[in-house]
């Protein structure tokens, strides 16, 4: 099954620091609480007291019913907190009846629409938001766009906040952060207009120009991509040093990058941020001897930060070394990247059959760390059902949704794995539920339309959800890669090779690589499948269903 899954992780800090002017710009009154609202504030900072999120959420949530704005905002932020949605859709709801232009409500409202996919509320929310942030000192529109990309995914986003703003009255900076937003969407059509758009209020836009660069890649216009890089380059050379070699990059001519960023050393550029990315271009290429001889090097001078030392934990697990992909891990346990460490250390201890060790890993840290609990729950769940426990991850899935009821991100995760577990049926009827309160989510459309088709099942409704989802990420690798499947199911392997090159160009996924090369095998260009399927495996030795693939048409590896 396809999987895309929005980051589920409560940012209610970043609400607070974003609107922090807004306490000064939009007073608000105090009001009395009527009894039953005192009586069911002191019921739930009790559960909170006790960790009882759920009982916390659901108490502020009715009182906020009967209290004033800044009961209602704490409700709202309670219940967010905790991920339960239909609480804080409750509190946030609440709170923009009491404070109709004040700029936290619109924020908070919108937010918790994203998250339950309700575009029309958040669009609404979104628009009050940038009417009241006429105030000199208020957020504004890149602020808000940071907030609502931590909770829902670029596609509902842009939806949403497109439909909310009013081009007229854009600055170039705001045009650029819907151009960026627009291209994270995978819509390069929309992107260029809003490049377009904010060039023509001011010709320097940096961000406007590198999303530019980056739309001609998607379109496959590479000599328009080296020459917008150049030209930003000869502009604004203090910060747009590196943009060829990140064009490069994108397009996939990885020595020409090297060779660029050698080049650069002539120049006034810091040799530290050069032998940065030059060991993530080796890491990329799959060449790990250099990545790891570059990324040793940095940490030898004193340059290596959390994400240097997690690429070394990483190269240890690629190369075999479990005992000291752990111990890099470990070390990360309690660092700015210590859920990735902590995950990919117990999917390590899993695959060993530490079981005990693994799962303590992680919830130590959701102990110490609750705002993190349902993220660790999720990959929990996943982690189990990709070593053999799928109704273990099933049961932990359960279970969770009894603290965030309805939470999409889990009611999603349980459809993927019952497709796992071979319950392929249970997991169409799951996604349809879904898709029943959110028809237009293209992640759903895209999730039944793959689910269906790598299943030989109703491929023609298959090919007409993954459309409609390519209607709204027209140049989302994994729709394309979608579509491509779907024609391959239906018997056009030639074609099909077209859609899979184009998605794997995009996205250069190792599961993307696998139905390419198999489009290519059925279509009788065996020497081309090998060459994809090698390419692919050099830069992710470890995917499974890449290495299926391969063992099925090239079983002794000749």
């Amino acid at each position: 099954m396809r999987r895309i899954i929005a980051a589920s992780s409560c940012l209610t800090a970043a609400l607070s620091v974003l609107l922090a002017a807004c306490a000064s710009v939009h007073p608000k009154k105090q009001a009395a609480a009527p009894d039953d609202a005192a009586a069911s504030t002191v019921v739930a900072e009790i559960a909170l007291e006790r960790g009882d999120c759920t009982a916390a959420s659901e108490s502020y949530a009715a009182a906020a019913q009967h209290g004033a704005v800044s009961l209602a905002r704490r409700a709202s932020e309670v219940a967010l907190g905790c991920e339960h949605l239909p609480a804080a859709w409750q509190a946030a709801t609440r709170w923009r009846e009491l404070a109709p232009g004040d700029q936290e409500a619109a924020a908070m409202y919108a937010t918790v629409a994203l998250k339950l996919y309700k575009i029309p509320e958040a669009r609404g929310a979104i628009s009050d938001f940038l009417k009241a942030g006429a105030t000199p000192g208020a957020p504004s529109l890149p602020g808000l766009v940071a907030l609502l990309l931590a909770q829902a995914d670029a596609s509902a986003v842009l939806a949403a906040v497109s439909g909310a703003v009013e081009s007229t009255t854009l600055t170039s900076s705001d045009a650029a952060v819907l151009a960026d937003l627009a291209l994270e969407a995978n819509d390069a059509q929309r992107a260029e207009r809003y490049t377009q758009q904010a060039l023509s209020l001011d010709s320097r836009e940096l961000t406007a120009r590198r999303v530019l660069a980056r739309v001609y890649v998607v379109r496959d216009d590479r000599q328009k991509a080296l020459d917008t890089a150049r030209d930003t380059m000869r502009e604004d050379p203090a910060h747009a040093a590196f943009e060829l070699a990140e064009v490069l990059i994108a397009m996939d001519r990885l020595e020409e990058a090297h060779q660029e960023l050698e080049r650069l050393r002539t120049q006034k550029v810091s040799d530290v941020d050069i032998d940065r990315r030059l060991a993530l271009l080796a890491f990329e290429a799959g060449d790990m001897k250099e990545a790891q001889q570059r990324f040793t090097e940095l940490a030898s001078e004193g340059e290596a930060n959390d994400a240097t030392m997690l690429f070394l934990a990483d190269i240890a697990a690629r190369d075999g070394d479990t005992e000291a992909a752990l111990a890099g891990y470990r070390r990360l346990a309690d660092s700015s990247v210590a859920v990735s460490a902590r995950a990919r250390a117990a999917s390590l201890l899993l695959a060993r059959r530490d079981r005990k060790e693994a799962l303590t890993l992680l919830d130590d840290y959701a102990t110490d760390h609750p705002e993190s609990e349902l993220q660790l729950t999720l990959t929990k769940a996943r982690l189990l059902a990709a070593n053999g426990e799928p109704d273990t991850g099933l049961a932990m899935l359960d279970a969770a949704l009894a603290r965030h009821p309805a939470h999409p991100s889990i009611q999603y995760d349980r459809a993927v794995i019952l497709e796992q577990a071979g319950r392929v049926h249970e997991s169409v009827q799951a996604l349809e539920r879904l898709l029943q309160d959110r028809p237009d989510d293209p992640v759903l459309l895209n999730a039944l339309g793959y689910t269906l088709a790598d299943h030989g099942l109703e491929l023609s409704r298959a090919d007409g959800l993954v459309r409609r989802a390519l209607v709204a990420t027209p140049d989302s690798p994994a729709v394309l890669d979608s579509l491509g499947w779907v024609r391959f199911r239906q018997g056009d392997a030639r074609d099909a090779v077209t859609t899979l090159e184009r998605a794997y160009q995009l996205g250069r996924d190792a599961e993307i690589a696998a139905h390419w090369g198999e489009a290519l095998w059925a279509s009788g260009q065996h020497q081309e499948a090998r060459k994809v399927w090698a390419a692919a495996l050099a830069r992710e030795p470890d995917s499974a269903p890449l290495k299926a693939t391969i063992a099925r048409f090239v079983p002794n590896g000749h």
